[in-house]
């Protein structure tokens, strides 16, 4: 499985709040800008805080069976895995969702004076908010799932080295 890039996420983010932010602006030329609904920096805040909530149990269980604690539940591989997909799968599309709710806040931002738009764009800035907590949480549970590297792959081959 292959880790999250950074770069790869920032992509996103910026390829998606250009889209979003000319798509709004032609819309709004139209007379009309779809709603940024209350829910989502509400629905986005819960995922990280399910992530950070797997990472923090998954970080215990393995310090438990790392000090030998007898009464320590082990970590299931499938399970680990299972998260750090869910994990990888949340992040990519919380840097699409907040590319999209920034693009369209920097639209709104144009009119902060009807309180109809501002409240749009303190949702938007919110759920960018939100969304980069999913992004932090994602990476911090793929660093507790991650396998420490083997010591005596040098090569990458999976031979020991020749001396």
């Amino acid at each position: 499985m292959r880790e999250l890039r950074i770069r790869m996420l920032v992509g996103v983010f910026v390829v998606a709040g250009v889209l979003s932010w000319a798509g709004a602006r032609l819309w709004n030329a139209i007379g009309t800008l779809p709603s940024v609904p209350l829910a989502a920096p509400i629905v986005l805040a819960i995922i990280a805080v399910i992530l950070l909530s797997t990472a923090l149990s998954i970080r215990s269980r393995l310090k438990a069976q790392r000090e030998r604690d007898p009464e320590a539940k082990g970590v299931d591989p499938l399970m680990a895995a299972r998260a750090v997909v869910f994990g990888q799968a949340s992040a990519l599309v919380a840097a699409l969702v907040a590319g999209m709710y920034g693009g369209t806040g920097v639209v709104l931002l144009e009119s902060l004076d009807i309180p109809a738009r501002r409240d749009q764009a303190i949702y938007a800035g919110f759920s960018v908010v939100a969304a980069i907590g999913v992004i932090a949480a994602a990476l911090f549970l793929e660093r507790v799932c991650k396998l420490p590297d083997d010591e005596d792959d040098h090569d990458g081959t999976g031979a020991a080295p020749t001396t």
